[in-house]
């Protein structure tokens, strides 16, 4: 487990924090820009002291304000990842993942060839910071970080300062990270589809505090969420497994709750996955419909009904095991006389979704 419960004044900004995640895994910090994230990620790293508390990692205490305890830099074996790869310029690629190598712990987990196997750096190693791409320098700098063997990986906002199609570049191998080494990592963001992609556990922060954790479906479904990320873009995550592919229309069968959506996923039958449903995206419907375009039916039963603003209404209903969300109107709400425990049809369009691998 990683536990923290620290507070640390900065000026008028005031970090009071405390939570537990478990490891190994992804732990996302999410929130706004301004509500401590980097704060609490260089107070983990030891760059900055809280002035009360305690940093507790797998059993082993970091600090304690009690026991004036803490541990240097150096010695909390922690490897940081900043949104600017800050690679030596004057080194290679290989000299840049070397010096990490050097400054390893005695024990070794993962080795150089596995490394840069791993990133895809073969082609790259020759090269120096200035021939590369700004996807390429961040896999660089995740390599560098590994070989000095950390037990906890903090990535802030690596993918920050990339444009999409770099950010596209890099997510595959943070996921291959996360699914093939026992590594504890937490990962910084204020974009919810790389928390989607990447994350095991979710804190969301807000103004220095936490707003909600926990497992990413249930912190989707929070109005903690709900307030930073808007009402386009709330919805509910669901967990499934691939049980067939559709090499007609390319779409993969994932069983989620007690029926299946037919979504598009770039994973292997028996694969676990997981898809985040808009609640923008759902129609809901009274009886079964036929004759519609929409490729998805899940029979379900309404859970709770609560406003969401002036004129719609946020229904959530129980899939079995699983709960999705349906923003609609209040009009919709009243003309389609919804009411608590009443039986709904959840229709949602397969290219509305997509689904994420989490698992090999």
């Amino acid at each position: 487990m990683l536990r923290l419960q620290i507070q640390k004044q900065r000026g008028e900004f005031s970090l009071n924090v405390d939570f537990a995640a478990p490891t190994p895994g992804v732990v996302a910090l999410f929130g706004r820009s301004g509500c401590g994230k980097s704060t609490l990620v260089n107070l983990l790293a030891g760059l900055l002291s809280p002035d009360k508390g305690r940093i507790e990692l797998n059993g082993d205490v970091l600090f304690d304000s009690e026991l004036k305890l803490s541990l240097p830099v150096e010695a909390r074996r922690i490897g940081y990842v900043f949104q600017d790869a800050r690679l030596f310029p004057h080194y290679t690629v290989q000299g840049n993942l070397l010096y990490g190598h050097k400054r390893a712990h005695e024990t070794k987990s993962i080795g150089t060839d596995e490394t840069i196997a791993m990133l895809g750096l073969e082609a790259l190693l020759e090269r120096r910071p200035h021939e590369l791409s700004g996807g390429e320098k961040q896999r660089v700098a995740l390599g560098r970080a590994l070989l000095s063997q950390p037990r906890l990986l903090l990535l802030d906002e690596p993918l920050a300062s990339l444009d999409v199609a770099r950010r596209e570049e890099v997510l595959p191998y943070l996921e291959r990270l996360r699914d093939r080494l026992e590594i504890s990592m937490v990962y910084v963001s204020h974009q919810f589809d790389e928390v989607l992609r990447l994350a095991t556990h979710v804190v969301v922060l807000d103004d220095g505090r936490v707003a909600a954790e926990g497992d990413i479906g249930e912190v989707s479904l929070t109005p903690a969420l709900r307030a930073i990320i808007g009402p386009e873009a709330v919805g509910a995550v669901l967990h499934g497994r691939v049980t067939a592919l559709n090499d007609a229309d390319k779409l993969a069968e994932v069983a989620v709750g007690n029926g299946v959506l037919r979504i598009h996923a770039d994973a292997k039958v028996g694969a676990q996955v997981r898809v985040q449903v808009l609640a923008r995206d759902i129609i809901l419907a009274t009886q079964p419909h036929e004759g519609i375009s929409v490729r998805n039916a899940l029979v379900g039963t309404v859970d709770k009904i609560e406003r969401d603003d002036d004129y719609a209404d946020l229904i959530y209903v129980d899939i079995g095991h699983a709960q999705v969300m349906a923003r609609i109107t209040r009009v919709a709400t009243q003309e389609l006389r919804l009411a608590i425990g009443g039986t709904v049809w959840v229709l949602v369009k397969a290219v509305s979704m997509r689904g994420h691998a989490i698992s090999p």
